[in-house]
């Protein structure tokens, strides 16, 4: 029986772990399989020429992003459903059967997130509420100080209600799911335009949740099949220009879905985390002697100076 899914993969310079991406998409035998470059340069688009011929591969000259990568893949699909993926996920058997059940099942979930694991089987957070400026503040992200992590470490209650936290073991509709890899309805992505292409990275995802939550749609998480997310396997090749971008996004939602007050209350917080980062980061630096330690601090020291100078 044909799949009603097709398989998306966006990639940027992760020629290994798109490889190993592909191996466990093909055992699945989805209704097509595409895949985004976004103008790597170490060698994936000939990898995937070379061994995975069936891919219909899509190759940028230039980063595009990942929301107007995906919105490349995806309108030219022809599939009841899309999974999107990262390229550093790997598949487990009978995910496409086990997302596509549960899609079939819930009419109204526009998007799925399944639950996601680290490489080490650990669990991993896949589930956001939207920004507000105490979550900005409390986030475990970076520039994020730790009174958040302390609050929902050591008190359970918390914990619980924290979407970050809580044991990620039954299906619920949620604000918004990790864009690693989602099962999107492709009647409903059409309908609200896709990704918001002006965010280049970060947010996308949660952008896009929303629309469709005011479009009546619904959005889940539903622990029907289990996803490997490596996490940052591209992000981490440029960590300074992805903190900013990061920070960017974070206000480019604000301006576009919070109040005036939100924005402003969200710029003075992250301009102050990144106050903090600085300061930290120039004392750690006087300290550290390891020539690599020291190269990741300068990288951090330059990405806070960058979001204090810019206006968002």
């Amino acid at each position: 029986m044909t799949s009603p899914f097709t398989v998306v993969i966006v990639s940027r310079n992760t020629c290994t772990h798109l490889r190993a991406c592909l191996d466990t998409v093909q055992a699945e035998v989805p209704n097509e399989v595409i895949v985004v470059d976004n103008a790597s340069s170490d060698g994936s688009v000939e990898m995937v020429r070379a061994l995975y011929p069936w891919a219909n591969l899509h190759v940028n000259s230039r980063n595009l992003g990942y929301g107007a990568a995906a919105n490349q893949a995806i309108a030219g699909c022809t599939a009841k459903y899309v999974l999107l993926l990262n390229s550093d996920t790997l598949l487990q058997t009978g995910v496409l059967e086990a997302l596509g059940g549960y899609v079939a099942r819930h009419p109204r979930a526009a998007v799925v997130g399944p639950r996601l694991v680290y490489p080490d089987g650990t669990l991993q957070p896949s589930c956001y509420p939207f920004p507000t400026p105490l979550d900005t503040l409390l986030a475990n992200s970076p520039g994020a100080i730790p009174l958040g992590r302390l609050i929902r470490r050591y008190v359970p209650i918390l914990r619980n209600f924290d979407l970050r936290t809580w044991p990620h073991t039954y299906a619920r509709v949620v604000p918004y799911v990790k864009g690693a890899a989602i099962a999107i309805r492709r009647e409903a992505f059409e309908a609200v335009g896709g990704f918001d292409e002006s965010f280049f990275m970060y947010f996308e995802d949660a952008d896009l949740c929303y629309r469709l939550m005011a479009a009546g749609w619904e959005v889940h998480f539903a622990p029907v099949t289990t996803v490997v997310h490596v996490g940052g396997a591209s992000s981490m090749q440029c960590r300074s220009e992805m903190t900013v971008r990061l920070f960017a996004s974070t206000v480019r939602f604000y301006r576009l879905h919070s109040s005036g007050l939100g924005l402003v209350e969200a710029i003075i917080i992250i301009k102050m985390l990144n106050l903090i980062r600085w300061i930290g980061g120039t004392l750690r630096l006087f300290l550290a002697r390891d020539v690599s330690e020291r190269t990741l601090i300068a990288e951090d020291i330059a990405a806070c100076r960058c979001v204090l100078r810019s206006h968002l």
